[in-house]
């Protein structure tokens, strides 16, 4: 097997386990009774019984699911527990177990992204001081050193990273640039021109911020603020894209094997952020309110909730049919364009 079909598998199993584990945890703090845990889909590989839980294994390793008492899915010999069926419990209760699944991975995102502030670190864009010079860009000319402070660009004061690229690229249109550089706590100033670069389309100095690691206890409280934020980007750029006001890349297996790939080609902290991201993505997915999906069911009951009335379970099984169809059609697309992607993408020679 090639890595990216292994780093593919590892995802998966990861992001499928931490998924169904939210949905198995949440159904047995609520006492319902679970039939099977099933990680990958297709016949039987191995399986065995704990209490009145099957534990298997299926053929096609992607995908899993947790089969629920009571939801017209018992084999032969099973039984329903009396006051043990997920139809039979209130309906925050049914919505806090289809939610756990989406909980767990984003849970389990925090938690790697907790892991690589603390063992990697991240970029510190919150202040201005020299991480990386770039060899054969401006900022090497001009003498500048790693640990180098910018104070100031042509007598405009930059407090953080976001302050001193706009202003770089702005001032830059006017001629050379003025910096007022803080090393070791020696102030002096440099001048450098900074030509536009067809390569990156922009006018760039060629410096790059430092890293910053944080203690372990920060790193899990700091998290979360990053989950946040790509959170809000996550759901932003599907609304763009849901109202026709942006794209969305749609990536389907194929596409993540390739760059599960290639994550692990980089090294671990490059992996471990994209599992974390991977996760986060599956976690907000399967909360839209989209039939078939998590989100879709929870919609469902929060509508129980408000009207108290319960829509009939054959209307609600084709109602879910339907949306799962759509999926399917949706994930044969992907595949295929990832497909082509991956196969076509043949480099021109001239």
């Amino acid at each position: 097997m090639g890595i990216s079909t292994l780093s593919f598998l590892l995802v998966i199993a990861i992001c499928v386990l931490s998924h169904e584990s939210g949905h198995f945890l949440a159904a047995r703090l609520f006492g319902v009774q679970v039939h099977e845990f099933a990680f990958g889909m297709g016949p039987t590989i191995t399986r065995f019984v704990r209490g009145t839980t099957i534990w298997s294994i299926r053929m096609i390793p992607i995908g899993g699911f947790v089969r629920l008492a009571g939801m017209g899915e018992e084999q032969t010999g099973e039984e329903v527990l009396p006051g043990r069926s997920f139809p039979g419990k209130a309906p925050w209760k049914r919505l806090l177990i289809l939610a756990g699944g989406s909980g767990s991975n984003i849970f389990l995102a925090l938690i790697f992204t907790a892991f690589l502030l603390w063992g990697h670190g991240v970029l510190n864009l919150e202040n201005t001081r020299i991480g990386e010079i770039m060899p054969g860009y401006p900022a090497e000319s001009a003498g500048l050193l790693k640990g180098d402070a910018i104070l100031e660009i042509s007598g405009s004061a930059v407090a953080n990273w976001s302050e001193l690229s706009s202003t770089i690229r702005k001032r830059a249109e006017e001629g050379p640039v003025d910096l007022k550089i803080d090393r070791k706590g020696e102030i002096f100033f440099v001048s450098v021109s900074i030509p536009f670069n067809q390569e990156h389309n922009a006018r760039l100095l060629g410096i790059r911020p430092s890293m910053v690691r944080y203690p372990f206890i920060r790193a899990l409280f700091s998290s979360t603020g990053y989950i946040w934020n790509f959170s809000i980007e996550i759901v932003k750029g599907i609304f763009e894209w849901a109202t026709g006001r942006g794209q969305v890349d749609v990536t389907g297996p194929v596409g993540i094997a390739s760059m599960a790939g290639k994550a692990a080609k980089e090294g671990f902290w490059t992996f471990l952020a994209f599992l974390s991201m991977i996760n986060l993505h599956l976690g907000i997915l399967n909360l839209l309110p989209f039939p078939a999906l998590d989100g879709g069911r929870i919609l469902i009951i929060m509508g129980e909730i408000i009207t108290g009335r319960r829509l009939p379970e054959k209307w609600e099984g084709v109602v879910h049919l339907v949306g799962f169809a759509l999926l399917i059609l949706l994930l044969i697309f992907v595949t295929w364009k990832d497909l082509v992607h991956v196969f076509c993408a043949v480099p021109i020679i001239k």
